[in-house]
């Protein structure tokens, strides 16, 4: 049976991507923070866990673990002459060292599979550049190099591979669709005509932790409606 760990399970796309891995005979253990994960099963382990300063309980972890992802986010849209220092700080802890603290943390249970996967996730915005991005461009892109150092390094026993989405329904999401109007907006910047639903991205990381993709890695995967590359 395989085991994953994925960290901020009750956002929307950690949902689907729990139930997807439930679904398919996984073991999942699961962290949330301000709100509970909707799902029960005696194969999927819950805990709270503030990744800002919390460890991963001790003994929590299983001895392997066959992938990880970590989906904590936020999105702060503001001109950079307003952004004081403290924000940039407080949104690197989130995004960023948080998912050091977790994937150190997991290492070794990780190693212990010799199948390992892991999954961060960034956004279309480091790769376009949009106004008042930078809070979110910053720490997304440090993850991205990451993404790329650790496929190295942590090579040929564990891959690692991130998902860089566009804008996706979703909690964080909610403010830029409350609207008919913003809603048709945010759908036609996208060349497929709607946005991301939080399905799109479980599949795709679905399959980025299970072994159909053995011979992938390092990549920076643009699940983004076509915004990337087209006009």
């Amino acid at each position: 049976m395989k085991n994953y760990l994925v960290i901020g399970g009750s956002s929307a796309v950690g949902t689907e991507l729990i139930q997807k891995l439930l679904d398919s005979g996984a073991t999942v253990y699961s962290s949330y923070h301000s709100r509970s994960i909707p799902i029960d099963s005696d194969r999927l382990v819950k805990f709270a866990l503030d990744v800002t300063r919390d460890e991963i309980p001790d003994g929590l972890l299983p001895e392997t673990l066959n992938g990880f992802a970590y989906l904590p986010g936020s999105i702060q849209l503001k001109p950079f002459k307003r952004i004081g220092l403290d924000v940039f700080k407080e949104d690197f802890e989130l995004q960023v060292l948080g998912a050091i603290r977790c994937l150190q943390s997991s290492l070794k249970s990780l190693t212990s599979a010799d199948d390992g996967s892991v999954l961060f996730y960034s956004t279309v915005a480091v790769q376009r550049g949009f106004d008042f991005h930078s809070v979110v461009s910053t720490s997304k892109g440090a993850l991205e190099g990451l993404t790329k150092a650790l496929s190295a390094e942590l090579a040929p026993k564990i891959r690692v591979n991130c998902i860089a989405p566009s804008l996706t329904r979703s909690a964080l999401s909610e403010s830029f669709l409350n609207s008919d109007k913003k809603m048709e907006y945010q759908s036609n910047s996208h060349p497929l005509k709607r946005i991301g639903e939080p399905t799109d991205i479980a599949e795709l990381s679905h399959f980025l932790l299970s072994e159909r993709s053995s011979w992938m890695t390092g990549q920076i995967l643009h699940l983004d409606g076509g915004r990337s590359t087209l006009d």
